[in-house]
């Protein structure tokens, strides 16, 4: 009798020849500086924790706390019975950090994408997406029945040439919507959010940004890409987030009117049919928020050591593209190369991963580091060192 799920090892062996595929590595202990990975002692070059706040003191005194006083399950969704205070204070909070109306946080990044945008728009709409956009946006888009047009990466006169071309539409389209990553996780570059929102404006659409990596890093005290470019809520009506990367906890969310708020948790089925965050982990997120509005040092530190390793990477003479933020993409195009130099840095030190087909093109393997503010001096130098070694080794430099 034929397997029916056959396909399941054929097409795994596939990726494993390819080199395309995961091998899982083991965190022991927190995401700190140096940490331990398949028992190895390593420096962590590619975390997401942009400022070190997973590992904050006061944000695991507030999980704790919150353990103690709330327990460590809400015990429903958020429109039955598991909406806590915990939860309206967190949202309170990121409304009052983001300068926004209202916020409302989802269960994660990817649901707050997939959940809302097949709301925003649908059958008789039109999305306009970044050919580069994060896949959390391109599935959303996928869920929605609305028309699809992308534009070219980063590239606002494309984005204008597909925007005329709706104009002509017949029938008119109801609704347009413009979404953008506001910092391209694999590229590290910012997206033009200000020309993006004046087009938007210009043509009666509707402007979304997905603001993952932008949070904690760029705009006034970490406020992200809406802050950075100075922009109103008027000119971009959605600015999603997550808590899971320079916030140092997890969890989705957005920001901007209360009818948007409101809007959006009656509609998004991706937030009412999941279960609400632990008691412990709105804590946390909240301790986040006082972390970014008072101690404004992360920051900066983040940014200083951006620089220094950006200078020194170009210096060595390795492609790292167009990054402007703590994202640099360390290109070397093939696939077994990326793997062979992460393989290379791992065994003197440094835990920094290949990104391969398909989440970049074929002919674009990398490794991608991240910035911690959490690094010290010296743990920046050793990383340089490694890079440099295993660079010059493998002739990728």
């Amino acid at each position: 009798m034929r397997d029916p799920t056959a396909f399941l090892g054929q097409e795994y062996a596939d990726l494993v020849t390819n080199a395309t595929d995961w091998k899982l590595r083991v965190l022991r202990g927190a995401s700190t500086p140096w940490c331990e990975i398949d028992g190895k002692k390593v420096l962590m070059f590619c975390s997401n924790n942009y400022l070190g706040l997973s590992n904050h003191p006061k944000l695991k005194e507030a999980a704790i706390e919150a353990v103690r006083t709330h327990g460590v399950g809400s015990g429903s969704v958020r429109p039955i019975a598991g909406n806590m205070d915990l939860h309206v204070e967190l949202e309170r909070r990121l409304a009052r950090f983001k300068r926004a109306d209202a916020s409302l946080v989802y269960q994660s990044g990817f649901a707050t994408n997939a959940g809302l945008i097949p709301q925003l728009v649908g059958e008789g709409d039109l999305v306009i997406s970044d050919e580069l956009n994060h896949g959390s946006i391109i599935d959303g888009v996928r869920l929605s029945r609305a028309d699809r047009a992308v534009y070219k990466h980063a590239d606002p006169s494309d984005l204008e040439r597909v925007l005329g071309t709706a104009e002509e539409h017949s029938p008119t389209y109801r609704r347009i919507l413009i979404v953008t990553d506001g910092v391209f996780s694999m590229d590290g570059d910012i997206a033009p959010l200000d020309r993006i929102a004046a087009l938007g404006a210009r043509h009666g659409a509707m402007v979304y940004v997905d603001d993952a990596h932008g949070e904690g890093v760029l705009g006034e005290g970490g406020r992200g890409i809406v802050s950075h470019f100075g922009l109103s809520r008027s000119e971009v009506h959605v600015e999603m987030g997550t808590f899971s990367k320079a916030f140092g906890v997890v969890g989705g969310h957005i920001s901007g009117t209360k009818e948007l708020v409101d809007f959006a948790y009656n509609k998004s089925r991706t937030w009412l049919l999941s279960g609400s965050h632990p008691p412990p982990v709105a804590a946390a997120c909240l301790a986040a928020i006082d972390v970014l509005e008072s101690e404004g040092e992360h920051v900066r530190r983040l940014w200083e050591l951006t620089r220094r390793f950006k200078k020194a990477m170009q210096s060595a003479g390795f492609d790292i593209g167009q990054s402007a933020t703590p994202i640099t993409p360390i290109i070397v195009g093939d696939t077994h190369r990326a793997k062979a130099l992460s393989e290379r840095l791992f065994e003197l030190g440094v835990f920094a991963l290949p990104i391969v087909y398909p989440m970049v093109a074929k002919d674009r393997a990398r490794l991608r580091t991240i910035m911690n503010a959490a690094l010290t001096d010296d743990d920046l130098a050793f990383a340089i060192r490694a890079f440099e070694t295993a660079g010059r080794e493998l002739q990728v430099v």
